[in-house]
């Protein structure tokens, strides 16, 4: 199994539709690359992210990109719906330099890679979030989402 990191904006839609895609085994909402290691500082500089473990057999680094692509605006800065702020930012964060080279490849292969404004990073820090935040929709399926209904289910488990 391997693990890479998506942020899209708020992680409740995120995680909800990324835990449906073919080949992922199992999710976790949580925050990366913050400036320090606990999140006693507002945010602090981190991005609202899904941690995907994923089997490199049943997905590739890109068909997830490629899923991740179909719910967040690839061209906004620090914006997703209507939730604003440097921690909604979307990124693709991992350990492993090959995920990094497979997410920049797929964004440089598109049509429009010039405009696109997911950052493709290094993971640096990792915190999970609290145990309210885990699989928030499934808990309560009428909070808020940026994600259009549509899309939330598309894949199923």
């Amino acid at each position: 199994m391997e693990t890479i990191y998506f942020a899209g904006g708020c992680l409740w839609g995120v995680q909800h539709f990324i835990k449906r895609l073919p080949g992922v085994v199992s999710t976790e909402a949580g925050r990366a690359n913050g400036a320090t290691n606990t999140l006693e500082c507002d945010y602090d500089g981190y991005a609202e992210c899904v941690k995907t473990i994923f089997d490199p057999q049943q997905v590739s680094v890109e068909e997830l990109m490629s899923y991740f692509f179909e719910i967040i605006d690839p061209y906004s800065v620090n914006k997703q719906g209507n939730d604003v702020g440097e921690k909604y930012r979307t990124g693709v964060y991992s350990t492993n330099e090959e995920h990094l080279q497979a997410a920049k490849s797929f964004i440089a292969k598109r049509e429009d890679a010039s405009l696109i404004k997911v950052e493709v990073l290094p993971l640096t820090n990792y915190v999970r979030s609290a145990e309210e935040h885990q699989d928030r929709l499934e808990k309560y399926p009428n909070d808020y989402c940026h994600i259009p209904a549509e899309l939330l289910n598309k894949y199923t488990l």
